[in-house]
């Protein structure tokens, strides 16, 4: 593959030529910055039409509309308008139509589009909303995931009210182990299945049935395909007997749409996913691996035959996990990987061979990943794309492996007039073991070498998972104040491989410590950072190496810890994932493992602690509990440490939910280390 990227862009001269004179990136910013994702290619590889997210600065709310663009660059327009949720676009067989998730009129429903004249309808009214809709090979049927519920268990019975009487809401019963998730809340009894109904309208059909989840599951919606002749289709679910126990260990179903038998085409303990089908019906391509409960785990890319048998691995050459796959024609698939923090395409034969398709995919306003494509009948490729100066654009590219072409530039308004930061990628070795660690700087817009900086060190979270060379708003909003900021993907991280990643396995957070603390001193020696001014944050995973950090040195002059981890063992008792956390990041239960579980708590450092400390956390962050903020407040307090507590209402994990909020998340953290800063032996960038 070319690696030159050929980007359709005008005015990025002016950036160039304009200089110092632009402004830097600012919190305001998130109101203006827009996002490209999901971008689906029509069947006949022409046109691309994507999700466009934007925020509006009067209600404080995101919405998403949808455009399409030719695979040429031109035509570049909007589907639809307004201050609604339009999402999860998806091309009939034959592109005349296209069906996706709208909530125009109030709950998001199924609508259809007919192209050649603009015409809308409304498909569904749906209690609650569906999911991942589709298509049957011949157009005759639309598919979603929709939610099915169940009676809710009942204890006591209660009394009537007297007429006109105003009681309170009536006790909730819960009897489930996963009972509340993050971003959705307290969940209601019930199980997700797939439906089908015929694009005219009508009342949708349930095809799966029992009391699991097909399809999804209730952090978000899962895969199923059709098969090529349109009369069953091919569905990942975990529907063994203690699935509410066994979080990973999902099958790959083939179920018949007329009357919904099942027939088991995968057994394993682990998890079989991302199920995709050959145009000739022939094999069954999907992710997954043998689980051996590890934190990190690496998933392959295998085929089987269609009733099941046969079953291969393709990516044996590749240490890297497969996240979604495709197939181009009936003996050639395409997959997605993350590689050393850049999101990949590769193909690959039959026979194993891998060939790189392109590079470059992401776009959520964050370094983290974020990605997803699609692929027409005739093998050309279409995804959303980001580098360090680029949000998230609509990228596309051929089969043969040629350049890839960035086909919109949604955010040119904006960019034309700011100066962002320069991203320097750089490798250090680790003080634990010489292990190379990978790394990235922000300098300051209008950076002068000659001059010395504050830094921030910015600690991904995850723990598994990885930063990469992507835009990142938080990152260059600090650097546009005068900051140098550092991320790094220390031990633990993904795309390094699965031994690298497992370092951390049963050990975290721990010797993470020293490859972030080489990151500090390697910016240090570059010349251009002052070592009295070192601040630390980072949000979940990394609100936990906050913590870790300060527990263990002095050298900062105050941190931030976002929404972290503090006391393993009401940690698991109260997450969202719990029946996850214990089995694949401890050893066992924390009342069988007590002091395994409080040695890698924060708790068992925080009387070292003389850092300055904010931790900052959402209200409503279900993942990592606000409880948990509260307990390292409190013993900071009670250690007379400097410190504040920042509670956001209504916010969930990640602090994103609201535009304003996220300003407010990154203004707070950027303020509490401007009133710890020693004398300035810099200024800020220039406004």
């Amino acid at each position: 593959m070319r690696t030159a990227v050929m980007v359709m862009w005008m005015g990025l001269g002016c950036q160039a030529a304009c200089g110092d004179e632009l402004a830097a990136l600012t919190e305001m910013d998130v109101f203006n910055l827009e996002y490209a994702s999901d971008p689906q290619i029509s069947p006949d590889g022409t046109r691309v039409v994507y999700v466009r997210r934007f925020a509006d600065v009067m209600t404080d709310q995101y919405y998403s509309n949808l455009w399409i663009v030719g695979f040429d660059g031109a035509d570049h327009r909007p589907l639809t308008t307004g201050h609604q949720q339009d999402t999860s676009p998806r091309w009939s067989p034959d592109g005349t139509r296209l069906v996706y998730l709208s909530d125009e009129h109030g709950s998001s429903q199924l609508y259809l589009r007919w192209m050649d004249t603009g015409q809308t309808a409304k498909l569904t009214n749906l209690q609650q909303a569906p999911q991942s809709p589709g298509w049957s090979p011949d157009g005759s049927l639309i598919s979603f995931v929709g939610f099915v519920p169940s009676e809710p268990i009942s204890i006591a019975k209660m009394p009537a009210a007297p007429k006109d009487a105003k009681w309170a809401d009536p006790p909730m019963v819960i009897d489930q182990v996963i009972y509340r998730f993050d971003k959705k809340g307290y969940l209601k009894p019930g199980f997700f299945h797939v439906f089908v109904m015929p694009p005219e309208a009508g009342i949708a059909r349930q095809v799966t049935r029992g009391d699991f989840h097909h399809g999804a599951f209730p952090g978000g919606p899962g895969r199923y395909v059709w098969a090529p002749d349109g009369k069953s289709i091919i569905v990942s679910a975990n529907r063994h007997r203690d699935f509410d126990f066994q979080p990973l260990n999902s099958e790959l179903y083939e179920v018949t749409v007329a009357d919904g038998e099942v027939r088991t085409l995968t057994d394993r303990l682990g998890p079989d996913d991302d199920p995709a089908i050959s145009p000739d019906g022939k094999l069954i391509a999907y992710t997954g691996f043998d689980d051996r409960f590890q934190g990190h785990q690496t998933a392959r890319l295998y085929v089987m035959n269609r009733d099941g048998s046969g079953s291969r691995t393709l990516s044996a050459d590749l240490d890297r996990s497969v996240d979604v796959v495709e197939w181009a024609g009936n003996d050639r698939l395409v997959i997605k990987y993350d590689d050393q923090g850049t999101t990949k395409l590769a193909g690959y034969t039959l026979n194993g061979k891998r060939t790189p398709l392109a590079e470059g995919l992401g776009g959520t306003g964050s370094a983290y990943g974020g990605s997803s494509f699609s692929i027409s009948g005739n093998g050309r490729l279409a995804f959303n794309h980001s580098t360090p100066g680029i949000p998230a654009d609509v990228g596309v590219a051929t089969p043969d492996g040629g350049p890839t072409r960035i086909v919109t530039n949604i955010n040119r308004d904006l960019l034309i007039q700011r100066k962002l930061g320069e991203v320097e990628e750089f490798w250090y070795d680790s003080t634990k073991d010489k292990r190379r660690v990978h790394g990235w700087i922000i300098k300051p817009p209008g950076f002068d070498p000659s001059r010395k900086y504050p830094l921030i060190l910015e600690i991904h979270g995850g723990p598994f998972a990885n930063y990469g060379d992507r835009f990142d708003v938080e990152k260059q909003v600090w650097a546009g104040k005068g900051y140098v900021v550092l991320y790094a993907n220390p031990r633990g991280s993904t795309s390094y491989g699965e031994e690298f990643g497992n370092l951390i396995h049963h050990a975290y957070p721990g010797d993470d410590f020293f490859d972030l603390d080489a990151g500090v001193d390697a910016a240090i020696a570059k010349g251009y950072v002052d070592p009295q001014n070192l601040f630390v944050t980072g949000g979940s995973g990394g609100g936990v190496l906050t913590c870790w950090m300060i527990g263990r040195t002095d050298r900062f002059r105050a941190a931030a810890s976002q929404y972290p981890v503090i006391n393993w063992y009401s940690f698991t008792l109260t997450a969202d994932l719990s029946v996850f956390f214990w089995k694949y990041w401890f050893p066992g239960l924390p009342w069988d493992h007590t002091q395994h579980y409080m040695d890698r708590s924060l708790t068992s450092v925080v009387k070292n602690v003389k850092t300055p400390t904010m931790i900052i956390t959402g209200e409503e962050d279900w993942r990592t509990p606000i409880s948990e903020s509260e307990q390292y407040y409190k013993a900071l307090k009670l250690l007379k440490v400097e410190s504040v507590l920042v509670r956001v209402p209504g916010e969930a994990h990640g602090i994103r939910q609201r535009p304003s909020h996220h300003a407010a998340k990154m203004l707070n953290i950027v303020g509490w280390f401007d009133k710890h800063r020693a004398a300035a032996t810099t200024q800020p960038a220039k406004p």
